[in-house]
Order: structure tokens, then C-alpha cells, then sequence
């Protein structure tokens, strides 16, 4: 009895130290439904009505989001001296007492979004400047106006990051950010803002980040934020963006301009350290080309730029907008969706450390390839959907792709490849040729980059490992077509008769392949059954829109995932597919489109349960002249498919004995009934005698 005591300490402290280890972390209940974790307490949507007075007092940590508080008074949070953060996101908030912070002066993080702060104002700027310690604070959706901002933020110099996001703010002035000189971070996205007066960042000397998208500025000149290192001014209705014309340093890495109106390419600093630039979805074009001028005056445009009583004039060169911008470290160069008709020479030049460019959506005609042209450290390049009808290779070695590892030319008029232009691209993986009316080789190219392309060579493209061709116009596949690659994903899809019906010239890259794409290539019933035995790594496999009317065969090791087979001619699916194959590894198969017998659909029912097939709602079968839907076949249909199933020749038996017999009997009967009369008639005319 005197280790009872202790046996009980021992159990309580191995049952503690088991519930921690199963939750990962310390959690216990807090009065109101509020949980403490690692110090913290979360209260969020409880249903509070006022801030409880009974959590642990020396929570650092308090989240009160979602908890229809309305007001915080004066008194709400005196009990938690020690709070660090506070997090009172969408609580409709309309009132904050002038004295709800007192005590929390060691609080340094703020959340106050989504809430109606705009109602009481003044009451909650009064509050806020309570915190001589705070260093993180989020106004955001909240109506705010900009003097309703500016009277917030003022005498908060500890300030480090500012949300202003979707607020009603139409326009900054010198006053809404002034004394915060350590603000870093500030975004305003999703406001009004049409209009940024000068000086309005001059006190952000540490400014870092800046977020102005989803607003309405038309413009942006003189941009003279040296510190920034992160700007966003996307989808805004920009129509221009001149930085500083002075010889400052900026630090501007990130430049995201996409989604505006932009007509000419940036104007960017002379200096600075900027790695990504974002210009897609614009109206920008290289026009120099384009218009014939006869008088440098007629190339250039003048800005006038009015501040007070200081006049600037900004002279621009539209047609060389790039030549005096500072490109040598941009890595990442987005260009997409806008009417580019031409690259002028030498611009590509100025990026000798460009890694991804992407020129989809254009109208670029000619791209010429060479040392002078690409830079020699490119990775991805994309040129899809422009009207691209030709590449041209510069004479000499072409190592310009000799890092390219993504090239993508989809969509555009090319007939071909330049025979060279992949002579020394020993790094590439991926190749995107779809929709370009092409042709292979129906044997290796040699390596002469002179005269157009007239047909496309893969083989011994030893880094490739994916390859789209959907919707080339190919004909018939040559003999080895890939031989020398390592595909891991083909696409042959919408090329009729690319096949030929054989999936033989596939063999030489069959123990590699993991996603095919055989999609609308002319597969039918004349051909033999398809055999993917050989492609023992097959994941996916994609054989809809032909005219199959047999499964085809796997090998025994199926490591088969996804089948689509929709859009065939099939009428049922061997029962050795339904209770082996597709039960074994197969997740994902499609078998709607298809003219199923409803009598051949028994064995299905493993395929429900298991969920294996994606659009079974969608599966139909065909009895007699209806439709039904797989998932809706009554159950009676089993007992006139039992009926349709009967041997024809015993059909016919039953159906024509009772005629048969019914005939004989009427003959019999007439015969008896006439019998008497018909014997006197005979022996009347044959003259026979009588006995007696």
C-alpha cells in the first residue's frame, strides 16, 4: 500500500508524456472554447462576444479572427500585460477604445483586418498610438480613406510593415506616410489610387517592398525609390514607367509591370541589381522597324514633369527604350501576351545572364539563333503561339542552347527545324512542337544548317526526355523515329494514321515511356489488338477518340495508373480486364463515349465499388434501341438480356411447332368431314363396280 502513491505519479506522468507525443505539440482546453498551444492562444471563431478574462495571463500570443466582438474596450485586454501579437481579423470591429492598449507595451504585431475601423476612426488612432513598440500593423479591409490612413499611422515611427490593402484610398500625398522612417514593407493593393504626388515616399528611406497592384495608376515617372527591392504595380492601366534618368544606384530586383497598358518597353535605371521583370499582358511592341522617320526628332518624346513650382523635361527614345536600361543581372524576363513583331538587334545581348524567357503570345515572324542573339545561359525559352514560319541559325557553332533545358514553339507556322539548331543543345529535356505542320526524317539529318527545314530528326537526342507533337499533320511514323532518346512522356496525339496501326515504331523507346498520348490517331478494329506488354513503365496512357473495339494487352507486371479510353467503339470489356488487370494497380480509368451492350456490363460492378472509374456517371449503354445510363440500369434488364441470350434455333422451334401442329389438326378434320362424298365421287367417274 505505501507504493500506491506512487504507482498513481508514475502513471499520470508515462499518460502526459504519451497524449504530447501523440499531438506533436502541447495543447490543452482554455475557458471559452479557446485552445494553448506553445504559449499561444487561439479563441478564433468561438462566437465571443467580448474578449474572456479568464485565459492564462501570460499569453503572448492571442487570436481572437472571426468573433463578432464589435468593440474592444478599454478593459478588454488588461489581463494580458505580455501579449507580443495580436490577431483580431474580421471581428467587426467598429469601435476600439483609446485606452485598449495600455498595457500592452511589449505587443509589436497588430491585425486588425477586415473590419469596419472607418466608423470611429479617430477613437481607434488614439489607440494605436499607444504602441511605442509596434512593428507590424494591418489596416486592410477596413474603408479606410487616405487622411483616415495617414491620421492612423501618425507618430508610429517603430512601424517595420504596413497592410493598406483594400481600402479606399485614391490618392497619397507627402503627409500619409510621414515619420516612419523604418517602414520596410508596405502594400496597398486593391485601392483607388490614381494618383501619386512627389515626395509621397521620401521619409520610406527603408523602404523594401512595395505592393501597388489592383489600382488605377496611369502612369509612373521618375520613379526614384533607390532602396526598393520588390515592386509591384501590376494590373494598374500603366501606360508608361520611366525610372530616374540619374546615375543612381537602385537596388530593384523584382519588377512586376504585367497586366497594364504599357505601349513601349520600360524605361528602367541605369544601374541596379534587377533579376525578374514581369511585362506580360500589355500592349507593348518594338516599333523602330515600323516607322520610317527622317529627323531624330521624330524618335524621341519629351515628358514634362511638374512639381510646385519645379519644372523637368524627360526626353525618352521611343525606339531604343532599352539601350540605356541596366539588363546584365535580369535572370527571369516575361514578355508574354503582347504584340512584340520583332526583337531589335542586340537586345537579348544586354541579358548575358538570362535563364527563362518567354515570348508566348506574340507576333513575332523571323527569330534568329546564335551566339549573338541567345544568351549562353538560357534554361527555358518559350515561343509559343506567335506566327513564328521560321528559325534562323547563324553560321558557326550554335553553343547558344548548350543549357537550354525547356523549349517550347507550339502553335506557331514552322515547317521544320534548322538542322543545326539543336547540334550542340546537350542539356535539353523537354520539347514542345505541337501544332506546327512538321514532318521526321525518314532518316538521320546531317548536320548542315544551310537551306530551310523541310522535315524534323530527334533520334540521338540523348537529354530528351518529353516530347509534345499533338496536332502536327505526321504521317506515317519512319522506322526508329526516336532512337538515341530516353522519352519519358510522347505525345502523338490528333495525327491521323500516325501509327499506321502498329505501335511498333514506339518500341525503341517502350521500356522508358511513362506517359503516351495516342489520342484521335486513326486506331480501329482492323487493325490487331494492341499489345503494350513491352512498356513495362507505362503510368499513363491515353487512347481516346478512335475506333477500338478490343482492350489492349499488358503484360502481367501492369504498373498502369491512368487509362482514358473514352470516344472508342467498344462494346464491352473482357472479363479478364474487369477481375485482373484494372483491379490490380490502375487509380484512374475513362470509359465514357462508348457503345456498351447493356448485356455485357455484369462483371462491372467491382469497378463501382472500388471508384476506379472517373466518369461513371457518364458511362451508357445501349438495349435494344434506348440509351441508359450505367449508373440508372433498372434492375429488370438482367431478365431480357437472359431472353435475348436464348439459343435462336430452339426460338424458332417453339414459335413454329404450335403452327405446324395446329395445321395438321385442321387437315385431319377436313379430310374426315369430306371423306364419304369425296370416295363416291372417285369411284363415279373411274366406273368402278359394285358387290352388290
Amino acid at each position: 500500500m505505501e507504493l500506491l502513491p506512487l504507482w498513481l505519479c508514475l502513471g499520470f506522468h508515462f499518460v502526459t508524456v504519451e497524449w504530447r507525443n501523440r499531438s506533436g505539440k502541447a495543447t490543452a482546453a482554455s475557458p471559452g472554447g479557446c485552445k494553448l498551444v506553445d504559449g499561444a492562444t487561439d479563441c478564433r471563431g468561438q462566437s465571443l462576444a467580448s474578449v474572456p478574462s479568464s485565459l492564462p495571463p501570460h499569453s503572448q500570443t492571442l487570436l481572437l479572427d472571426a468573433n463578432p466582438l464589435k468593440t474592444l474596450w478599454n478593459h478588454s485586454l488588461q489581463p494580458y500585460p505580455l501579449l507580443e501579437s495580436l490577431s483580431l481579423h474580421g471581428c467587426h470591429l467598429e469601435r476600439i477604445g483609446r485606452g485598449a492598449f495600455q498595457k500592452q507595451g511589449h505587443l509589436h504585431s497588430l491585425a486588425l483586418a477586415d473590419n469596419s475601423l472607418s466608423e470611429n476612426h479617430k477613437e481607434t488612432a488614439a489607440a494605436l498610438h499607444t504602441l511605442p513598440s509596434l512593428r507590424r500593423l494591418d489596416l486592410s479591409g477596413n474603408s479606410l480613406t487616405e487622411d483616415m490612413a495617414a491620421l492612423m499611422l501618425q507618430n508610429l515611427s517603430s512601424l517595420e510593415s504596413v497592410s493598406l490593402a483594400r481600402n479606399t484610398i485614391m490618392r497619397l500625398d507627402d503627409s500619409v506616410f510621414e515619420g516612419l522612417e523604418h517602414l520596410r514593407e508596405l502594400d496597398l493593393q486593391r485601392n483607388y489610387i490614381f494618383e501619386i504626388e512627389g515626395g509621397a515616399f521620401d521619409d520610406l528611406t527603408e523602404l523594401r517592398h512595395l505592393n501597388l497592384a489592383y489600382n488605377n495608376l496611369p502612369c509612373i515617372v521618375d520613379f526614384g525609390l533607390t532602396r526598393v527591392q520588390r515592386l509591384n504595380i501590376s494590373y494598374n492601366v500603366l501606360e508608361w514607367f520611366l525610372a530616374s534618368g540619374d546615375e543612381a544606384a537602385f537596388d530593384l530586383e523584382t519588377l512586376d509591370l504585367s497586366h497594364n497598358q504599357l505601349l513601349f518597353f520600360p524605361l528602367l535605371p541605369q544601374h541596379s541589381k534587377l533579376h525578374t521583370l514581369l511585362l506580360q499582358d500589355n500592349n507593348m511592341g518594338f516599333y523602330r522597324d515600323l516607322y520610317n522617320t527622317s529627323s531624330p526628332q521624330e524618335r524621341v518624346a519629351q515628358f514634362l514633369l511638374v512639381d510646385g513650382n519645379v519644372t523637368n523635361i524627360t526626353t525618352v527614345n521611343l525606339w531604343e527604350e532599352f539601350s540605356s536600361s541596366d539588363l546584365s543581372e535580369l535572370r527571369f524576363l516575361d514578355m508574354s501576351q503582347n504584340q512584340f513583331q520583332y526583337l531589335p538587334d542586340g537586345f537579348l545581348k544586354k541579358m548575358p545572364a538570362l535563364s527563362h524567357l518567354n515570348l508566348n503570345q506574340n507576333c513575332l515572324r523571323v527569330l534568329r539563333v546564335g551566339e549573338h542573339e541567345l544568351p549562353g545561359a538560357l534554361t527555358e525559352l518559350d515561343l509559343s503561339r506567335n506566327q513564328l514560319s521560321e528559325l534562323q541559325v547563324s553560321p558557326g557553332p550554335t553553343g547558344c542552347l548548350r543549357s537550354l533545358l525547356l523549349f517550347n514553339v507550339s502553335s506557331n507556322q514552322l515547317l521544320g527545324i534548322p538542322k543545326g539548331l539543336f547540334a550542340n543543345a546537350s542539356s535539353i529535356t523537354t520539347l514542345d512542337m505541337s501544332h506546327n505542320q512538321i514532318s521526321l526524317c525518314p532518316r538521320p539529318a546531317l548536320p548542315d544548317p544551310r537551306g530551310p527545314p523541310s522535315c524534323v530528326d530527334f533520334r540521338n537526342m540523348a537529354s530528351l526526355r518529353i516530347l509534345f507533337l499533338e496536332g502536327c499533320g505526321l504521317g506515317a511514323l519512319p522506322d526508329y523515329p526516336f532512337r538515341g532518346t530516353s522519352l519519358t512522356h510522347l505525345d502523338l496525339s490528333s495525327n491521323w494514321g500516325v501509327l499506321n496501326g502498329s505501335i511498333t515504331p514506339l518500341r525503341d523507346v517502350a521500356p522508358t515511356l511513362q506517359v503516351l498520348s495516342l489520342g484521335n490517331v486513326g486506331l480501329s478494329s482492323s487493325f490487331a489488338e494492341l499489345d503494350f506488354s513491352g512498356f513495362r513503365d507505362l503510368r499513363d496512357l491515353d487512347i481516346s477518340g478512335n475506333s477500338l473495339t478490343s482492350f489492349p494487352r499488358f503484360g502481367g507486371g501492369l504498373a498502369l495508373q491512368t487509362l482514358d479510353l473514352r470516344r472508342n467503339s467498344l462494346t464491352a470489356l473482357p472479363q479478364r480486364v474487369v477481375s485482373e488487370q484494372l483491379l490490380r494497380g490502375l487509380r484512374t480509368i475513362y470509359l465514357s463515349q462508348n457503345p456498351y451492350d447493356c448485356c455485357g456490363v455484369e462483371g462491372w460492378g467491382a469497378l463501382q465499388r472500388l471508384q476506379t472509374v472517373a466518369d461513371w456517371a457518364m458511362v451508357t449503354c445501349n438495349l435494344s434501341s434506348k440509351v441508359i445510363r450505367l449508373a440508372e440500369l433498372p434492375e429488370g434488364v438482367s431478365q431480357d438480356c437472359k431472353w435475348e441470350r436464348l439459343d435462336m434455333g430452339l426460338l424458332y422451334l417453339v414459335l413454329i411447332l404450335p403452327s405446324c401442329l395446329t395445321l395438321l389438326v385442321a387437315c385431319t378434320v377436313i379430310f374426315l368431314t369430306f371423306k364419304k362424298p369425296l370416295l363416291q365421287v372417285i369411284k363415279s367417274r373411274c366406273h368402278w363396280s359394285s358387290i352388290y
